[in-house]
């Protein structure tokens, strides 16, 4: 498969500086150019023909959002990857309506962003061979894009999860299953939620799919009182 054009648009030149250097470090991405805003971006995508874009949100001139519209608008073939510092419910969910490949918040750490790339390398691979689809390949596409790899206990190798139900994500899956290895002891839906950062209720679900995965197993303890408690451990 050809090299990946990538594009920054991004107006704060140390961000950009650093994103820079984490693509030149993953093969199969070469950095085309640059924009500090949205305006010279769409100049550049338009000039450049990059495959794939990672932009900032808050910019001068134009910000991210009217830019992503301008793209669907102009219907120019990019895919995007929002790297920005925006973390409100509004903007994340009109950048989410627009259609971008992923969300990233700042600060990054290189290995979210080598796992994205990798992910949507694989995508491209993955689409460029596929011609007429079934609705099988289509659903698989629209709900997750790429096979997702979790990483499995190391006495049982990596295990490879096609699909993920709705709603879920493979980054928080990923977290959820690795605060597991790292613990010494099983842990409660109330530990692992405190430790992402989610409801109960969502941290019981991710636990609930590992357990149904076999990547976990949970012990039930029954106290005098109340409900009992499930506690996940590899």
């Amino acid at each position: 498969m050809d090299v990946i054009k990538v594009l920054l648009i991004e107006d704060d030149p140390m961000v950009r500086e650093v994103n820079r250097q984490f693509i030149e470090q993953i093969n199969g991405f070469s950095l085309v150019g640059y924009a500090g805003n949205g305006i010279e971006g769409i100049e550049k995508i338009k000039l450049l023909k990059p495959e794939l874009v990672f932009m900032d949100v808050f910019m001068p001139e134009q910000d991210g959002i009217i830019t992503l519209g301008k793209i669907r608008e102009e219907h120019l073939p990019v895919d995007v990857i929002a790297v920005t510092a925006a973390n409100d419910m509004p903007t994340v969910q009109r950048i989410l309506h627009l259609g971008v490949y992923d969300y990233i918040m700042k600060p990054f750490t290189f290995e979210r962003i080598e796992q994205t790339l990798k992910d949507y390398q694989a995508y491209k691979k993955k689409i460029s061979s596929m011609q007429d689809l079934t609705q099988h390949d289509v659903d698989h596409l629209m709900q997750q894009r790429i096979p997702v790899q979790v990483a499995a206990p190391p006495v049982t190798g990596a295990i490879l999860i096609d699909v993920l139900p709705k709603g879920f994500n493979r980054a928080t899956l990923d977290k959820v299953l690795s605060y597991i290895q790292e613990s010494n002891v099983a842990v409660s839906a109330e530990e692992v939620s405190t430790y992402i950062g989610t409801a109960r209720v969502t941290a019981r679900r991710y636990l609930d799919f590992l357990e149904k995965q076999n990547l976990l197993k949970v012990d039930i303890q029954y106290g005098s009182v109340g409900r009992p408690i499930h506690r996940y451990y590899i």
